[in-house]
């Protein structure tokens, strides 16, 4: 646990008051708890959890529970209206913005993103369904991804056309 809040701290510029660190301090702790024996104090973890999930879900507008897989160095920039189920799937080295959606298409359907290593997700985009999101992939500001998104691509639009990415020292990913 404190390796990865370490990681998160340094992906988050080392910013002890940047929100989306205080949401990794407490997704963080919220995976760990899982691990706590015996059962007593467990339980008790998962109390100390669920108050610091909802502290933490009404200071910054941002929803990310426990039971969502979230890899290494993985940021949360600017502040609010990120909505993440607990069924997406984040590789390393992820990036969101504010008001990301990263859900369910329907209720009935519990299946959510998967997303790969090193994406990088716009203001307001949407993402839901079982889709998967590949590699060094970027997804634009307001899209709304409801299909596959290959690595190394761009996904832009309402829905989202997706066109592949070219490499260029002006990449969105690079700033």
């Amino acid at each position: 646990m404190f390796d990865n809040i370490r990681s998160d701290f340094r992906a988050h510029g080392r910013d002890w008051g940047a929100q989306g660190f205080w949401v990794m301090i407490v997704y963080r702790f919220g995976q760990w708890r899982y691990t706590v024996r015996p059962k007593p104090l467990r339980r008790l973890c998962s109390l100390t959890y669920k108050i610091l999930f909802k502290l933490v879900q009404i200071v910054t507008g941002i929803e990310l529970p426990c039971e969502a897989i979230v890899g290494r160095n993985f940021v949360i920039d600017h502040f609010g209206g990120i909505i993440v189920s607990g069924y997406a799937r984040f590789g390393d080295n992820c990036r969101i913005r504010n008001g990301v959606v990263v859900g369910l298409r329907r209720i009935e359907e519990p299946s959510a993103p998967v997303i790969g290593n090193n994406v990088d997700i716009g203001a307001g985009a949407k993402l839901l369904g079982p889709i998967k999101i590949g590699d060094n992939s970027i997804i634009g500001a307001n899209a709304v991804v409801l299909v596959d998104v290959p690595e190394n691509s761009i996904a832009t639009g309402v829905p989202a056309i997706i066109k592949p990415r070219r490499s260029s020292s002006l990449d969105l990913h690079d700033h």
